[in-house]
């Protein structure tokens, strides 16, 4: 069987070492030794100033939103994982959908102003898998209108744009360290903001609202790291150069064997240092995707539709038009990419794709 994705497990001898902290410490939660070691290795790492390891990766988004005080619109991207919307709507806020950019697959910049409204507060975009937005564009709408920005920077650890994380863009960014993710802590997420004040309002939001343990700053809830995931996170890290070059080979390997065959591949957005966190391929119709996957499917090869359906088919959010994103929803196939996958195994998935176009 080989699925869209397998989760990278270091040695177990290593992850045991690294967690006997915790036990001999017997502190396994509220911030322990291994969980503050992994938030200053991931700041060194990715050059921010702040950032704050969460216990998965949606929970940032909704503290996101009500750390910054949003109410009523927010625009947002109907080519997502579902938890961008669901989290707006959870928040009792209202989703805006802006068609996307057919190309780059994330929000087309160019229509977000025409959705503003007087209702708008905030533009909660995607950097979809790990492509980055019109962050300068989207920067200076948000100043022109003075609303806040939250990015969904879930599959983007290690990207950079124009030579910075791709996590110093907006007033909050969110990402997942879910065991799919190319980094991971088994289940996890962090959030990250440049803004100090910001950062300690996110902090103490992910902690009950704790200000010292008598004391309380205000609202919050419980989204903290446990050290077992700081446990995974550290014996994860010494591994990534050698995650990150065997993603990089299988990409490329996928690229030249499939090239003039008539797929479309996602387009990254120029000034990228991409990840390769996900392998996309767009079809020239669902009729063929869906018959191509049938053929991988019997040949125990799992893709998956990311992002099937558009978000703006939901049942909780109101009917609007984003006939771009249905359309790519519809024809676009996320082929398997791991650190293991061999070039074997790329040739025998690629063989069965062409022949069955």
């Amino acid at each position: 069987m080989i699925n869209v994705t397998k989760t990278f497990l270091p040695p177990a001898d290593e992850f045991n070492a690294i967690l006997k902290k915790a036990w001999d410490n017997h502190w396994i939660t509220n911030r322990g030794e291994l969980v503050k070691e992994l938030e200053n290795k991931l700041k060194e790492l990715l050059g921010v100033p702040f950032l704050t390891l969460t216990n998965n990766g949606t929970v940032p988004l909704q503290i996101a939103i009500k750390a910054l005080g949003l109410r009523g619109e927010i625009i947002t991207t109907p080519f997502s994982y579902v938890a961008t919307t669901s989290t707006i709507v959870w928040e009792n806020c209202q989703p805006v959908f802006v068609d996307i950019d057919p190309h780059h697959l994330t929000i087309d910049e160019s229509k977000i102003e025409e959705a503003i409204t007087p209702s708008t507060t905030a533009i909660l975009a995607t950097h979809v898998f790990g492509n980055p937005c019109a962050v300068n564009v989207i920067e200076d709408l948000a100043k022109k209108h003075q609303l806040k920005v939250i990015y969904d920077a879930a599959h983007c650890f290690g990207v950079k744009y124009q030579g910075q994380s791709v996590f110093n863009f907006g007033d909050v960014s969110t990402c997942s360290f879910h065991a799919t993710k190319l980094f991971h802590t088994a289940e996890g997420g962090a959030m990250f903001t440049s803004d100090s004040h910001l950062h300690d309002t996110l902090f103490y939001h992910h902690n009950f609202g704790h200000k010292g343990p008598t004391a309380f700053q205000g609202l919050g809830i419980n989204a903290k790291m446990s050290e077992l995931s700081g446990a995974m996170g550290l014996s994860v890290l010494p591994y990534l150069d050698a995650i990150m070059t065997s993603r990089k080979a299988a990409v490329e390997n996928y690229q030249e064997l499939l090239a003039n065959c008539g797929l479309r591949f996602m387009k990254i957005r120029e000034g990228t240092s991409w990840n390769y966190s996900y392998f996309p391929v767009i079809f020239e119709s669902e009729a063929i995707l869906l018959k191509v996957m049938k053929v991988l499917n019997e040949n125990g090869i799992m893709p998956r539709r990311y992002f099937y359906p558009s978000l703006s088919s939901l049942n909780y959010v109101k009917p609007q038009s984003t006939p771009i994103a249905d359309k790519i929803a519809e024809q676009i196939l996320c082929l398997p990419l791991y650190h293991e996958l061999s070039l074997t195994d790329i040739q025998r998935i690629t063989n069965l794709v062409k022949q069955n176009l």
